[in-house]
């Protein structure tokens, strides 16, 4: 992707399809770590020294798209593209892609600026869809921040003019989040100045020319809260109608929520840690997560369009904090089933448990890719994205519907999106696999069930029937999650043979 060539890769590519915010709302995506998922060679054996590069590659990811397709993900996120440092530092290597050095080279440690349009290609073949990771916080240098050497990053950010005077980060100060550099003094990250206008011009003529080169769907922008929200709303602008998901990393609705008003989706870090708090532990906070659903719907312009997560590259998976099973299944499907764009990160189907960067990032291929139930949580996502699916399609207003908390105890939140006859009514439970059976009585009147009516429990699939008032009996079992939907409107699902 040099400079000089983008209008020649722009003319075997095609235009981007840039799908558009409602369009995304439809999603479910699958966050891959490039260099972590799948080798050219197939290999499965390979070592990986979580430090430094392992070897994985697009063409590696092209050949193992049926793995994602068939757990039934219809996108994918993949790691910034751009070329990065080459050292491998006492911090590690860049086969992350967060260290850029020049965003006009692609990383080659990934393939070739073809393998890149053949990935885009073989997913749009699919029926799939291609986010990719930007970064336009920071230029990153292997040397410590006084001696950052502007003029030996790529042109045209080697100017020493478009970079911010080093200094830490006070996070009590919005001007020092969006000034101040982030890393340290091994890998010095300079704080790029995106309030200028002649770097805004940059960033909203490369954008489009990515787009364009590599047929992408959508954008993910990398510390988004470090940037200023004018730049952020320059940024949207050049995405021409396509969503955006930025990272604002807070667990405040009412810091995290405005950002909305310049992108048009975030990652949805309140939930994230709402989540994990209520399930990472039998004594977790039902009411603080019930809370909290209910005050980000009121504090953002649409919860609907934030990217909702368990793990992720730059925080501990989940299964570091439980190793509880039912648990850990409790907050997957929580995170996959609220509302907003489901987000899976690489190996959280195969319960993976690496804890702090950079152990959880480990590399795929040492799973085998495996299938398994009895192995793996697989055929449990790939349930939980059919049932959202086919919600979806059976009533288009389920997406838009705000999912909302009809019973919540100290150990329960049972919550319901969708209209009549076609709503989704789940049961969360962190009473843990240990616990001893719990009934309760879901009343009609906020499940939306009618009386003697047939619904599933599509995770079981076990058929209950409500009673003459349209309440239905729940009984918890083994503190496991329960997915219910109406029986007849699963005809020609193919959920639970119907």
């Amino acid at each position: 992707m040099k400079y000089t060539t983008l209008s020649t890769l722009a003319s075997f590519s095609g235009l981007a399809s840039a799908l558009t915010p409602a369009q995304w709302r439809t999603q479910s995506i699958y966050q891959v770590m490039t260099d972590r998922f799948a080798r050219t060679d197939g290999s499965t054996s390979a070592s990986c020294d979580v430090n430094n590069y392992c070897g994985g590659t697009y063409q590696g990811l092209i050949n193992k798209l049926a793995y994602i397709q068939n757990m039934g993900f219809t996108a994918i996120w993949i790691s910034p593209i751009v070329e990065n440092i080459p050292q491998s530092t006492a911090d590690g290597s860049a086969y992350h892609g967060y260290w850029a050095q020049n965003i006009y080279n692609v990383n080659t440690n990934f393939g070739a600026a073809s393998d890149l349009v053949a990935l885009s290609n073989a997913l749009h073949n699919r029926g799939m869809y291609l986010m990719v990771d930007i970064v336009t916080n920071h230029f990153a240098q292997a040397n410590t921040r006084a001696n950052f050497n502007a003029s030996a990053v790529g042109a045209p950010f080697n100017n020493v003019s478009m970079y911010h005077t080093p200094c830490d980060i006070d996070y009590n100060n919005q001007t020092s989040i969006e000034q101040c550099w982030q890393g340290d003094n091994i890998v010095a990250l300079a704080d790029v100045r995106t309030e200028d206008s002649n770097v805004q011009a940059l960033w909203n003529s490369w954008i489009p020319q990515l787009v364009s080169n590599y047929t992408i769907d959508g954008l993910r922008i990398d510390s988004a809260k470090h940037v200023t929200p004018s730049s952020l709303s320059a940024l949207q602008s050049a995405a021409n109608g396509m969503h955006v998901l930025g990272e604002v990393y807070s667990g405040d609705p009412s810091y995290l929520c405005p950002y909305q008003s310049t992108i048009t989706g975030l990652m949805n870090y309140p939930a994230y840690f709402w989540i994990t708090q209520a399930f990472k532990s039998t004594s977790g906070n039902m009411t603080t997560l019930a809370t909290g659903i209910n005050t980000l719907k009121s504090t953002c312009k649409d919860v609907t369009l934030l990217g909702s997560f368990l793990e992720n590259h730059d925080n501990p998976r989940f299964p570091a904090l439980t190793s509880d099973q039912s648990l850990i299944r409790n907050a997957v499907s929580f995170a996959l089933l609220q509302d907003g764009i489901p987000i899976l990160y690489q190996g959280q189907e195969q319960k993976l448990y690496g804890g702090s960067v950079p152990y959880n990032r480990e590399a795929l291929w040492s799973t085998a890719y495996s299938t398994s139930s009895s192995a793996t949580l697989y055929p449990f996502i790939t349930t939980l994205n059919k049932i959202r699916a086919w919600a979806i399609k059976k009533d288009a207003a389920y997406i838009t519907y705000n999912a909302w908390p009809i019973y919540t105890d100290t150990s329960t939140i049972i919550m319901r999106k969708g209209n009549a006859n076609a709503q989704v009514v789940s049961v969360f439970t962190n009473r843990g696999a240990s616990a001893k059976t719990a009934t309760l009585t879901l009343g009609a009147t906020n499940s939306g069930f009618v009386k003697y009516q047939s619904v599933m429990d599509v995770v079981a699939c076990k058929s209950f029937t409500t009673d003459s008032k349209g309440n239905l009996g729940v009984t918890i079992t083994s503190g496991l999650p329960q997915v219910f939907y109406p029986t007849s409107a699963l005809k020609r699902s193919g959920i639970c043979n119907q």
